[in-house]
């Protein structure tokens, strides 16, 4: 690689985002250098719906395993489950799962690249000029850089790229998540996800049991600064029998809370997932939005290409809040008003138990879309809701 090549596009950052942005311009021809930081691995519970198995040809064999419900634990240990009728959920590690998607960018013809992201610069004629050292951290190489006629930011949600190019990236809200990967002991029950909706392991999100097979991804998050994510995750392992298990890696990292209301520059720098700001609102769900925020944003980029209009960028953002944009300002409210405190998690947990609740949220969450099949359900869940909200029901 010469210091001064050209690519049509950088992408910044090798994970579900960025790495699928890269496989679908190289599919088009594009040529595309994918940059990421390695020994990069997102604390992430691994869920993954089977909308994204269709939608960006997922192989079951990337599954470490599936999950056919989920248990909600309310602050007074009752526990509500909630089986998935008819379906499942995978689960994937993302050090294996990111790793095979960056792989696939690679045999599509990107180039890939281990390197830490520095800045973006211009030349004499205005092209971008993107500056990497090879390998990790600053003292990882002599710095280098190449020409592209435009960059994909999908470098987390501490987003340099998105920091330096695009205006009101450093309003990002977001919550701390903290996981440890443990060794799955014998008896475990591997085909459900717990969720501890209690405020000692999160004040305002909640704490996770999620089964990937051999292994355990044990963690919690919470916008609160100073809360002890450490000592939160020890006790939920606890909570949960895992204290004495083996544990084979920590990891943390910031999660958004909501989308930025700019992801472009206005000229030929573009953002997609966690730098975008696509992580669901009291789900915390990040894989398929990631993906499909590298979809759009490789489309954004492909039409800014052909067409030479720097507007095309702006597709990316207008098209993702256009058909999700109602569910995250649902989910939004859902958890300022339901995570609140204690004597509200407990209500919500209760309402978990609801047939109508629990049908509507998993063909919600398994094809991302809002059900309209049921008009009846919704009806009967708005009353319920309003009953809680007036506490004339009980929580048990």
């Amino acid at each position: 690689m010469t210091e001064l090549e050209t690519f049509d596009v950088v992408v910044i950052g090798g994970g579900p985002a960025g790495a699928t942005a890269a496989t679908d311009l190289a599919k088009r021809g594009r040529s595309v250098l994918l940059l990421d930081r390695p020994g990069r691995i997102k604390p992430c519970g691994g869920a993954i719906p089977p909308q994204a198995m269709r939608e960006f040809d997922i192989p079951e064999a990337q599954l470490a395993t599936r999950v056919y419900s989920a248990r909600m634990v309310a602050p007074s240990n009752r526990t509500v489950d909630m089986p998935i009728d008819g379906g499942y959920v995978g689960m994937v590690d993302r050090k294996d799962f990111d790793e095979w998607l960056r792989e696939r960018a690679a045999e599509h013809g990107a180039t890939r690249l281990d390197a830490t992201f520095e800045t973006i610069e211009r030349d004499a004629d205005g092209t971008a000029l993107v500056r990497y050292r090879p390998g990790q951290g600053r003292d990882s190489g002599e710095p280098l850089q190449v020409r592209a006629r435009a960059v994909i930011g999908a470098d987390g949600a501490h987003s340099a790229v998105a920091k330096q190019c695009v205006p009101g990236a450093e309003k990002m809200k977001y919550v701390a998540a903290y996981h440890e990967i443990v060794r799955t002991p014998e008896g475990f029950d591997g085909t459900r996800c717990d969720v501890y909706y209690q405020g000692d392991i999160s004040p305002d999100f909640y704490g996770w049991v999620f089964p990937h097979g051999d292994t355990i991804s044990v963690g919690v998050g919470t916008e609160i600064s100073g809360f002890s994510l450490r000592s939160a995750c020890t006790e939920l392992r606890k909570r949960a029998g895992l204290a004495e298990v083996e544990t084979l890696r920590c990891e943390g990292a910031p999660i958004p809370l909501e989308p930025l209301r700019c992801w472009d520059n206005g000229r030929d720098v573009v953002l997609a997932g966690d730098a975008a700001g696509v992580v669901a609102p009291a789900s915390g769900e990040g894989i398929y939005y990631a993906l499909l925020g590298g979809r759009l944003a490789g489309e954004a980029v492909e039409e800014m290409l052909a067409t030479g209009k720097a507007s095309a960028l702006k597709l990316a953002r207008k098209r993702f809040i256009k058909d999700h944009g109602r569910v995250f300002w649902i989910l939004g409210i859902m958890q300022r008003f339901w995570y609140a405190n204690d004597k509200r998690r407990e209500r919500f947990v209760s309402i978990c138990a609801d047939p109508d609740v629990q049908y509507l949220t998993w063909e919600a969450y398994m094809n991302k879309r809002l059900v309209r099949a049921k008009p009846t359900a919704h009806i009967r869940i708005f009353f319920k809701d309003l009953a809680h909200l007036l506490g004339v029901v009980s929580p048990r």
